[in-house]
């Protein structure tokens, strides 16, 4: 064996290894499109929680129960879509 051989083994090997790497972290298109759109749909009902949540808290600021509520809610939905991020 040749130094040639060995490098073109090593060359295929690598290749091979990047293939098998791709098909387990880049499942197909259709599931990251829908995993992507209730990504994009949750964050933005965080954002409009937390624009509630505020405008809440010097609105009403006698209304705690309703802000933290409201608030938490929020943060529930945002740790939802931070589980969807890194698990699909």
């Amino acid at each position: 064996m040749n130094q040639e051989d060995v490098d073109k083994i090593i060359a295929e090997a690598v290749a091979e290894s990047k293939k098998e790497s791709q098909k387990k972290w880049h499942k197909g298109k259709s599931s990251s499109h829908n995993v992507d759109t209730a990504r994009r749909v949750l964050n933005w009902v965080f954002m409009v929680g937390f624009v509630a949540a505020i405008i809440i808290y010097f609105l009403l600021p006698e209304q705690r129960v309703l802000f933290f509520s409201i608030g938490f809610g929020a943060i529930a939905v945002k740790l939802v879509e931070f589980y969807l991020r890194f698990m699909f």
